[in-house]
């Protein structure tokens, strides 16, 4: 059985949803919009059965844990699908939240406001940090997960527009484009 491809999008509110859903359309992906929310709502089990249904690759999947400290409803949904045999997840688009005490995770790379890939972070509006780690709600699974694309990306609402829907999304896109350029997979444009 091939195994889906799939992306995770560390955001799930209102404004990231449509900027992923534009996004993945971009990309010639499969959006998984009922995974939106913030918190995430569906668990990672039956987000992981909308993945299976998904007609085509990647498929995009947003987790979200609105500020929860610890292992919260995006993370759990995450670490579910990453431990899942019908899926392969490619990468994580990982949006920067500015967190404070955050200890943070490496990011292969990011995407700046500007749309400039940068080898290291971006703050929460897709300023350079200076830093190679990114700070986020939903994030601290990953710290244990060796080899991912991790793409690191400012608030898709907080970028001065420069991310609207009206653009074509074209932080997230590029975001997007850049998990799959780096785990091998061509995007289409």
């Amino acid at each position: 059985m091939d195994k889906h491809k799939v992306i995770l999008v560390t955001d799930g509110d209102v404004v990231a949803r449509k900027a992923v859903e534009a996004a993945a359309k971009n990309i010639g992906g499969r959006c998984i919009s009922m995974s939106a929310g913030n918190p995430t709502v569906l668990t990672g089990e039956a987000i992981v059965g909308l993945i299976r249904e998904a007609p085509n690759d990647p498929v995009v999947v947003m987790v979200d844990d609105r500020g929860v400290k610890g292992m919260g409803r995006g993370e759990k949904a995450m670490e579910r699908i990453m431990e899942d045999d019908s899926v392969e997840v490619l990468g994580v688009v990982a949006v920067s939240s500015n967190g404070k005490d955050c200890s943070g995770l490496d990011v292969t790379c990011s995407i700046t406001k500007e749309g400039r890939v940068i080898e290291g972070s971006v703050d929460k509006y897709g300023n350079e940090t200076g830093s190679d780690r990114i700070c986020g709600d939903t994030l601290s699974v990953l710290k244990k997960k060796k080899g991912i694309v991790i793409v690191g990306i400012g608030d898709p609402g907080k970028m001065d527009f420069n991310d609207e829907i009206h653009k074509g999304a074209p932080i997230t896109t590029k975001a997007l484009r850049e998990v799959m350029k780096r785990s091998g997979m061509n995007a289409a444009h």
